[in-house]
């Protein structure tokens, strides 16, 4: 007898090999694989009937922004009905652990619109203890990696200049705590302050610190660097091969017409140099992010409060002038606001940047910084500026994986945070036939798990813990769009958790079994 038992389904393991017809029977949070007549077990607990239905491992979502939604929120529709098992957190160098009380007040202001706030009182130093706050208190699983905002910030404040040999040696410190705390690595957002003040050296000091305790490298390059098309992925590469630690590029992508295939070359290059490089990718053509990204580096220095005093400032404004502009020839018209924080200014959520530049009758300068004020920073836009072919060329890639970077914040986000996982398997895998659905699963289960080394999830094995989703091939589809993002997908029926039923029949069940998943 099985706690659940998954009968009549074909089985897609997460290996990449074809299907097969077969069953599922789940004891506490561990799988078994059935062959055959699964009528012996006409006894067990819970029976779902899968016949035409795909049964799967739980996907994994590469780079998620839950780190503080998931406190408030703890059953997590958004992912859940979207078949994912475990989000990865700290991406971009942008989050929360190690933090020192006062560090941490600063970051969650800087970060406000990003990823919202934790529930009053709730707060943490270590790694440690913000994975704590997770277990079996969420509905899903989570992994963290160790951000380069935080330490850089507790160890030389929001200071726009390089460290010290002894600021170095602390940064190193910190990284190989959190990696000890149970984090995957470490994570980089190179276009944001305080992480954009860094050099290559830098990044290269503090990855060899964790190579030993077997950590990754995670980056969101540095966009601004040479080329600005390929010499910010040509860094990643260069610190994996200098610092010898694996290499997960974020959200790898590129608006400019033809580096899909250029970008494919880059990270064949480097495997075949024996460098170890994956990456990850939505399968949306925008972006999203936060507001004040757009100001320059500079502007930032010193941390959020100068920040906001110094777009007060007439002279300042002046000096940013034009700067604000996207690169790669795209327009300001592009970039729609996805969330505002008070009520006085919702109104332009959904609206452009430059719908609010024509409004106010001046400078985009000024509208963007007398927002930015009036909001404490939290404002964040999507920017309609992807590549569908580039997007498409990537996504075939064996290194390839799933992120959905998604925001959870506003009224109107990127449809990547409701529409990723399924978007891949109705619109790739049965419509366009992009993929096989075989590969599809892996890029979202296996794959990701064996680049963290997962080595009890990503597969439908016996033994392995019963992250498991049931979906209909035949039906499953994203339904959130840039009009209207909050929608939850359909076709996927049944998601289980450490071998609860999160979602039963298209359901969320109230469960909340999620567990901080540890490198150590």
């Amino acid at each position: 007898m099985f706690d659940v038992l998954i009968q009549n389904a074909t089985i897609v393991d997460g290996t990449g090999e074809t299907w097969f017809h077969g069953g599922i029977g789940v004891t506490g949070d561990s799988l078994t694989v059935l062959r055959g007549d699964t009528d012996s077990y006409s006894d067990s607990k819970r029976i779902i009937e899968a016949s035409g239905k795909v049964v799967c491992p739980g996907f994994i979502d590469m780079h998620s922004h839950s780190d503080l939604s998931l406190l408030t929120s703890p059953q997590h529709e958004v992912k859940l009905k979207q078949g994912v098992t475990t989000e990865i957190m700290g991406m971009d160098g942008l989050s929360y652990a190690p933090s020192s009380p006062e560090n941490l007040e600063m970051l969650l202001i800087y970060l406000k619109a990003l990823n919202g706030l934790p529930p009053e009182g709730v707060r943490w130093s270590s790694v440690q203890e913000f994975l704590e706050l997770f277990d079996q208190r969420v509905s899903c699983n989570v992994g963290y990696f160790v951000p380069h905002a935080s330490i850089r910030v507790e160890v030389m404040g929001w200071d726009a200049r390089l460290p010290t040999d002894s600021e170095i040696l602390k940064m190193k410190r910190l990284a190989r705590e959190g990696m000890k705390d149970g984090a995957f690595g470490f994570s980089t957002g190179l276009t944001y302050p305080p992480g954009a003040y860094s050099d290559t050296k830098e990044l290269v000091d503090i990855c060899e610190a964790i190579k030993d305790l077997g950590g990754i490298y995670m980056t969101h390059a540095r966009y601004s660097l040479g080329d600005k098309l390929l010499d910010p992925f040509k860094e990643a590469v260069s610190i994996g091969r200098q610092s010898g630690l694996p290499v997960h590029i974020s959200h790898y992508h590129n608006p400019v017409n033809g580096m899909g295939q250029r970008m494919a070359n880059l990270v064949d290059e480097g495997r075949n140099a024996g460098i170890d490089v994956t990456f990850d990718q939505y399968p949306y053509p925008a972006a999203s992010t936060l507001l004040h990204s757009l100001l320059p580096h500079w502007v930032h220095a010193g941390g959020p409060k100068e920040l906001l005093k110094r777009i007060q400032n007439p002279s300042v404004r002046d000096e940013i002038g034009d700067s604000v502009e996207p690169q790669w020839g795209s327009t300001l018209d592009n970039y729609i606001f996805s969330h505002i924080g008070s009520d006085k200014n919702k109104e332009w959520e959904g609206r452009s940047l430059d719908d609010l530049s024509r409004a106010k009758g001046g400078r985009m300068v000024d509208a963007i910084s007398e927002l930015l004020v009036e909001e404490q920073l939290e404002v964040a836009f999507v920017a309609r500026t992807g590549n569908p072919d580039n997007i498409r060329t990537l996504v075939q890639h064996s290194a390839h994986m799933v992120g959905s970077d998604g925001l959870l914040t506003g009224g109107y986000p990127n449809p990547r945070t409701y529409g990723t996982f399924p978007y891949l398997l109705g619109q790739l895998v049965r419509e366009e036939r992009l993929l096989r659905l075989e590969d599809a699963v892996r890029k979202m289960s296996s794959i990701p798990a064996q680049r963290l080394g997962l080595a009890d999830r990503g597969i439908l094995r016996n033994g392995m813990k019963a992250d498991v989703v049931v979906f209909d091939p035949n039906k499953v589809a994203a339904k959130a769009t840039f009009e209207n993002p909050k929608q939850f997908p359909e076709g996927i029926d049944y998601v289980l958790v450490n071998g609860d039923i999160v979602i039963d029949e298209g359901t969320h069940t109230g469960a909340l079994p999620g567990r901080s998943l540890r490198s150590q």
